[in-house]
Formats: C-alpha cells, sequence, structure tokens
C-alpha cells in the first residue's frame, strides 16, 4: 500500500515537471519571437547595421533565416553588390579609392534594374554652390527623377543645411588642377559615382557657375527622349586645336581622329560605359596633353570621336560667351543678368534634335558669378515655369 502511494506521487511529480516544461518553453518560444519580430527582417536588409537590442532574437534571426547570408565584409572574397545610391539617400560616398570605385561602377553594369528613369546631375566645383538656392527651386517637387553629385576640393568640408537637396551629395574627391589631366580625373570620378545607381540614364556635368534654362520637366524630358548625347567635338585647324596635337599619341591617337570641344558634357548610360572603362586612349592623352594642350578640352570629344561617333549630336547643351576671345569666356556678372538675355540663349540659336530643327539648343548656362544669385531668384518665376 505504502509502495503503491509512492508511485502514485512519484508520477504525479514527473507529470508536473514535464507539464511545467512544456508551459516554460512555449513561453520562452513566444517571447524569441516576439522579440524577434521587429528585429530579424531588418537582418534581411543586407546593408543593415548588426542587431543589437538581444542576444536571442539575434540567435533566432540567424539560424532561422539561414538562406540570407549578412552582406560579406569589405575585404571578404565573396562577390560584392555595390548599394544603389539614389537622390533621397543621404549617407556620403564612401569609395575614395579610384580602382575599387571604377570595380563597383562596372560590377553594377550587369545587374538587370527598370526604375523610372533618373538624371544625374554631376557638379564639378572647387568648393560650395553659390547659385544653389537656384537649383533648389529646378528641383523642388521632382524627388525620384533626378540623382546629384558634387565633386570639390578634398579641403572642403561644409555641408548645406539637411532640407538641402545638396547635403551629404559630395563625393570622396581628390586635388583638381586647371589644365591638366586631374580635371577629367574628377569627371571619371562622378562619373563612377553617378553609374552605381542603375536607374541614372543620363549624366550632365556641370560647373558652380552653371544655371538652368529651362524648368526640370522641360529639361527631363529633353535629355530623356533623345536619341543622342550632347559633347562638343570638333576639328579646329587653327593652333589651339590641331596645334594642341601631340605627334607621341601616334598610332593610337591620329591627327585625323582629333576633336576639340568644351568639357561641360551630356552623355547617356552607354557612352558613360565608354568613357569610364577606356583603358587605351585616356593614358595617351594624360601623358603627351599638357599645356597648352589642355585634356579636359579634347579627351572627351576624340574619345566619342573615335569609338561611338553616331550616338553624339557634335554640340554642347551648356551655353557660354567665347566671343571676348582668350583662355576663358566671359563671367557674368550682376549687372548683366537680365530675362532678354537668358531668352536670348534660351530661343536665339538653331540646332537640331532628333531629327527636326528646334530653337531650344541649351539647357544650361555659364559662367554666372555668385553676384547674380539674387536677380536670378527675381527672374526664377518666369525662368523655370515656363515650359519654353
Amino acid at each position: 500500500m505504502v509502495k503503491q502511494f509512492h508511485i502514485t506521487i512519484t508520477s504525479l511529480f514527473l507529470f508536473s515537471m514535464a507539464s511545467f516544461v512544456v508551459i516554460l518553453g512555449s513561453f520562452t518560444l513566444k517571447l524569441l519571437v516576439s522579440e524577434g519580430s521587429s528585429s530579424c527582417y531588418p537582418r534581411l536588409n543586407r546593408f543593415s547595421s548588426p542587431l543589437t537590442s538581444s542576444p536571442y532574437s539575434y540567435i533566432l534571426c540567424n539560424f532561422a533565416f539561414l538562406s540570407s547570408p549578412p552582406h560579406p565584409p569589405f575585404n571578404s572574397s565573396e562577390p560584392k553588390t555595390p548599394p544603389v545610391l539614389n537622390d533621397n539617400d543621404t549617407r556620403p560616398h564612401s569609395v575614395s579609392d579610384d580602382r575599387e570605385l571604377k570595380r563597383r561602377a562596372a560590377s553594377i553594369l550587369e545587374t538587370s534594374c527598370n526604375p523610372t528613369p533618373k538624371v544625374a546631375f554631376m557638379f564639378l566645383s572647387r568648393g560650395s554652390l553659390p547659385l544653389a538656392p537656384l537649383w533648389e527651386k529646378f528641383f523642388m517637387g521632382h524627388e525620384g527623377l533626378y540623382s546629384i553629385y558634387i565633386h570639390t576640393s578634398p579641403e572642403f568640408i561644409d555641408e548645406p543645411p539637411t532640407t538641402s537637396v545638396f547635403y551629404k551629395r559630395k563625393i570622396p574627391s581628390k586635388p583638381v588642377h586647371w589644365g591638366t589631366a586631374s580635371m577629367v580625373d574628377a569627371e571619371r570620378r562622378l562619373l563612377a559615382n553617378a553609374l552605381l545607381d542603375c536607374a541614372n540614364q543620363r549624366f550632365v556635368l556641370l560647373s558652380e557657375a552653371c544655371i538652368p534654362l529651362f524648368n526640370f520637366t522641360t529639361v527631363y524630358n529633353y535629355l530623356i527622349k533623345s536619341r543622342q548625347s550632347f559633347i562638343g567635338s570638333f576639328d579646329d585647324p587653327r593652333v589651339t586645336g590641331r596645334g594642341r596635337y601631340n605627334k607621341r599619341m601616334w598610332p593610337t591617337v591620329s591627327l585625323a581622329n582629333w576633336r576639340k570641344g568644351s568639357q561641360w558634357f551630356e552623355v547617356n548610360r552607354n557612352l558613360a560605359v565608354e568613357i569610364l572603362s577606356d583603358e587605351k586612349y585616356y593614358p595617351i592623352f594624360r601623358n603627351h596633353c599638357i599645356p597648352p594642350c589642355y585634356v579636359d578640352e579634347h579627351y572627351v570629344p576624340t574619345l566619342v570621336n573615335i569609338m561611338s561617333p553616331e550616338v553624339n549630336s557634335n554640340r554642347s547643351i551648356t551655353w557660354v560667351d567665347w566671343s571676348k576671345g582668350g583662355p576663358h569666356p566671359k563671367q557674368y556678372v550682376r549687372k548683366d543678368v537680365s530675362m532678354a538675355l537668358l531668352n536670348q540663349v534660351r530661343k536665339g540659336f538653331n540646332c537640331t534634335y532628333n531629327g527636326h530643327t528646334t530653337s531650344m539648343c541649351f539647357l544650361f548656362a555659364r559662367k554666372f558669378h555668385p553676384s547674380t544669385l539674387e536677380p536670378l531668384l527675381r527672374l526664377a518665376p518666369a525662368l523655370l515655369n515656363s515650359m519654353n
């Protein structure tokens, strides 16, 4: 009787312990799932930071979602996919090594991408953008249709307000000296950063002295719908053209292929890739085009003439006044700015666009001194609200 009583007590004890373990296990599982629900899914983002909320949720995530491995470290031998940057991405671009940047830009080309096409606005500037308030008005309300990249002097560290479209848009830059190959190095650096975003389909190079001549919608449609790129490229028989050719460039670059043009180009994605990928012609220019030969005036015009002349319109869409001659164009100051001047540039020329004659030949203009900002802002409603 006593023995049977002990057996009954022992059975009840074991049953109670088993029930307790089951209840405790269920509670623990609920806790882990609840705690992990807000932190597991972010780990599916390859660029999210490591989890810190709980060691239990970290374990649950790593063992529950083995099909989504974490992003490999930068020095990993595993293939790396560069992050896609867009106009709403305020993270600073972090790739400062030109070779690595070029490799990443090349790798993004192999990915499939069919988003809404964007225009990449690439600013080559010594420091700040004094005409930024005018550009702010130009970009306003068109988020998702543009990207901005700024190459400045490495010593320039100032940032615009966080509300500005130019906030955190500087790329890792290197010193640029006028008249040297470093100008083209900066242009290629801008192109490489812009190519990382597969949505960018058109790429326009601008300076801090440039202004828009039309509103964003007009500029966007003009570029996106164009069947050609816009690079000034012509055979200049004068000493400032053919006279700059160095015979040491032959036979890679011949005098017959030698061209001159404005450095302020606009290209489509395929041409941007060709410029960035070129390793045959650029070393020749870098080594043999030295002052009074200026690489930024000859490299891209000559390269396009050799490789893809059929895709180029042979004209620039950035207007500048060279009528006074000399090594630099006319600079406009406050007293020069008027709607008459702007309309003359906007409508006073004839050119070809997609096979048809048009008076809309220039979308941008330079060189505008910082003192022109106030009158330009005063004219902005008429300048940026009209369609033509």
